[in-house]
């Protein structure tokens, strides 16, 4: 009996359209993300399981929302998962997920074609994985250039442990025009800052003319 509603199960998720396994696969990322939130060493104080799942849609969303203050919220455990959620909301599941097909080396099927479609609103899915690949790269290497911008400000204000953190989680934010940030004020304390107003600036400009959202 089992086995086959396992099966009937299978059936019905291989019968999902492109659409509905995007839902499908945020859903997931949702409820993976708020459950993280949710341990005791991902929080500095005790949050609702709403708090905690919302703040898991936000991230994943990338909507540039956010109903508690990061910082004084979570641990850094839980930063890291809320970057990891603004990352993969960003990019794309789909763009993650053909990524790890293409590396442990196996074939992107027609399939997989269509869902990276439906992810970046193609309806020629002709050189689609080539421009997956490109999008990563290129996101990557804008990131990593953004780390070393910002870093030039915060490593010598935190130190280079706290001052290289701080510039990875921001870049990421705002590369993916999350809207998170660790400090309660957001970022107004560098108002007048032109290294980190030249450079959140930037970083969102050129992710928003970039990812697939």
């Amino acid at each position: 009996m089992n086995v086959t509603k396992k099966q009937g199960l299978y059936n019905r998720l291989i019968r999902l359209n492109p659409p509905q396994i995007l839902a499908l696969g945020f859903f997931c990322l949702i409820v993976v993300g708020g459950l993280l939130l949710k341990l005791p060493f991902a929080t500095k104080a005790h949050i609702s399981w709403v708090d905690a799942f919302f703040t898991a849609t936000l991230a994943a969303t990338v909507t540039g929302l956010g109903v508690v203050d990061t910082a004084s919220t979570f641990t850094m455990f839980g930063e890291i998962v809320i970057m990891f959620l603004i990352q993969t909301g960003g990019l794309g599941l789909m763009t993650i997920a053909i990524l790890i097909v293409w590396v442990l080396g196996k074939k992107i099927g027609l399939r997989h074609r269509l869902l990276i479609g439906e992810a970046f609103n193609q309806t020629n899915i002709g050189g689609l994985v080539k421009l997956v690949k490109r999008v990563f790269i290129f996101s990557i290497c804008i990131e990593l250039i953004g780390v070393i911008f910002l870093s030039f400000r915060f490593i010598p204000e935190f130190g280079f442990g706290k001052g290289l953190y701080y510039s990875i989680f921001h870049v990421i934010a705002s590369y993916n025009n999350a809207g998170f940030a660790l400090w309660p004020d957001n970022l107004t304390r560098y108002v007048g800052d032109p290294i980190i107003n030249i450079g959140i600036c930037s970083l969102i400009v050129i992710g928003d003319s970039v990812l697939p959202y």
